[in-house]
């Protein structure tokens, strides 16, 4: 359905976010780092409850993450446990304060289906280190196609980072769901930014 021009309600006890997808259709120079002190290290078939602490840890408290909150574990599992699909952690002195999931699960193309970090990695650098190594990842053989998504829920500095990064805006939808913190999935202190409508 496509929406018309002007103003549509939103039900009380939902939020509505605009999502841009975006996407690369070749590799571009990576861009320059600093040594920020993490390593990336792959997870193999991932705990759930490992990977919705890491997810929580990364885009609940400001940034109302959820998706991978509401769904059951078994619909979680098959979707990490997919060989088509890699998971990865970045960690610094054993500290955990990345993720970056990778979904070649297309044909010819790779989803950067989630990629974040902590508070106490962010304004250091690590955004553009994590993004150079998602980028040589993501591009092997067979892929002619890398992309993502953000939305107004995220940080306000993720559309700038990602162009900036070589993606180009191609797709705008907008998104209503059940808030998730009435829902009990977030605490209700979540993303400040966002208001309860109950």
């Amino acid at each position: 359905m496509t929406l018309e021009a002007g103003f549509h309600a939103v039900p009380a006890g939902h939020v509505a976010t605009v999502v841009t997808h975006l996407e690369m259709r070749a590799p571009v120079p990576a861009r320059p780092e600093r040594d920020v002190g993490l390593e990336l290290v792959r997870i193999a078939r991932p705990d759930a409850e490992w990977y919705r602490a890491l997810f929580r840890k990364v885009g609940a408290e400001d940034w109302m993450w959820f998706s991978r909150l509401v769904i059951d574990e078994a619909s979680l599992l098959t979707v990490l446990h997919d060989p088509a699909v890699e998971v990865y952690v970045a960690r610094r002195a054993g500290e955990e304060l990345g993720l970056l999931e990778l979904d070649f699960r297309g044909a010819g193309e790779c989803e950067i289906a989630f990629f974040g970090l902590a508070r106490a990695a962010i304004g250091q650098g690590a955004g553009r280190w994590l993004m150079n190594r998602a980028l040589e990842l993501a591009w092997r053989a067979g892929v002619g196609r890398v992309h993502l998504h953000t939305c107004t829920l995220d940080s306000p500095q993720a559309m700038g980072f990602y162009r900036r990064s070589g993606f180009v805006p191609v797709r705008r939808e907008v998104e209503v769901m059940r808030d998730p913190r009435l829902t009990g999935h977030l605490p209700e202190d979540a993303a400040p930014h966002v208001p309860i409508l109950r």
